[in-house]
């Protein structure tokens, strides 16, 4: 007992040792919950919640959660804050899940720890956020942080299907450097995005909230400019991964990365045309989050690291399964 008060990752990796699919599973509940959270945070901000609880790290003076007097817009910023506590769950599942994984993979509870410490830095900015009445530039810092958590548990979630050898890539240098490009104008979308909603018509609270000094009109059109960037380098990506015959997984993150643009930018325009209306908005940030998720696959998609190896059932003796059926050491 004294071994599990001191290490109880240790004490639980001796007695358990869960199934390479449960580790996947659980680096997707993290990843899924991940982009939830986001969309809870643009609800808050969408129906003017974002001071319904108005101090933290209580909910209001004197009550730790939120009461009737804060009224619809407490319960609905005291459930994104209750979040946190569901995504710390589903961090912390894999956390376990990888320290027990055997062989063990310390790749994989390195990244486990990262969502966590990333997970509790935006508690703190999302506290920051209510204390500093919801200044513009402490809200983009914390959807910004959020993306961070996001690009964490897809990270977590792509690495537990394949293994840990040295990385070899898939395709040439242009197309790399192009793949590194396109990452890099995706991440810029977000933080312009971030300047769209700064400077927009949804402060996240009926009173007077302060906003960007930008003019709206400029950084939308900037915003559409880098949308299109970002749009006709993955089609150049998706022609270019074609015609020189690459491997199929780099051609299909292209392919769906591109959908899911596509997607994005009519939900984008609509929602521009139509004055931002609260659930278009909504679906839009819903679409971000998706977009840098399939960007981050794409990115991890054009090297290799190996098949992840399944460690060997009850009387195969020392050999072990890779994910791709092949039989390998279970030392490997």
């Amino acid at each position: 007992m004294l071994k599990a008060v001191r290490n109880p990752l240790a004490y639980i990796a001796e007695r358990w040792t869960p199934h390479p699919r449960t580790v996947h599973r659980a680096a997707l509940a993290a990843l899924v919950l991940s982009v939830v959270i986001i969309i809870t945070g643009g609800a808050v901000r969408l129906t003017g919640s974002g001071l319904g609880c108005d101090t933290w790290p209580t909910c209001s003076d004197g009550n730790l959660v939120t009461t009737s007097e804060n009224g619809l817009h407490g319960a609905i910023e005291f459930g994104n804050r209750m979040m946190t506590y569901v995504v710390s769950a589903a961090v912390g599942w894999f956390i376990v899940a990888a320290r027990c994984a055997k062989p063990e993979r310390r790749s994989l509870t390195r990244l486990g720890w990262a969502q966590f410490w990333v997970v509790m830095s935006n508690g703190v900015v999302g506290g920051v956020t209510v204390l500093t009445k919801l200044n513009p530039f402490i809200v983009a810092a914390h959807f910004i942080a959020a993306v961070a958590l996001l690009t964490v548990t897809v990270i977590s979630w792509l690495r537990t299907r394949e293994g840990d050898e040295a990385p070899r890539p898939l395709v040439g240098v242009p197309v790399r450097r192009g793949v590194i490009a396109l990452t890099l104008l995706s991440a810029a979308l977000l933080v312009v995005g971030t300047a769209v909603t700064g400077t927009g018509k949804h402060a996240g609270d009926d009173s007077d909230i302060e906003r960007m000094p930008f003019d709206w009109d400029t950084v939308t059109r900037l915003h559409s400019g880098l949308a299109w960037a970002v749009v006709l380098g993955t089609v150049a990506l998706v022609v270019a991964l074609r015609v020189l015959d690459a491997p199929s997984r780099p051609r299909a993150a292209a392919r769906d990365l591109l959908i899911v643009l596509l997607a994005q930018g009519v939900i984008g325009y609509t929602q521009y045309f139509l004055d931002e209306p609260e659930l278009l908005v909504g679906f839009h940030i819903l679409g971000a989050s998706l977009v840098w998720v399939y960007t981050m696959r794409l990115l991890l998609s054009v090297r290799d690291r190996g098949a992840a190896t399944v460690p060997p059932a009850p009387g195969d003796g020392d050999a072990a399964t890779a994910s791709d059926g092949t039989r390998v050491p279970a030392t490997a």
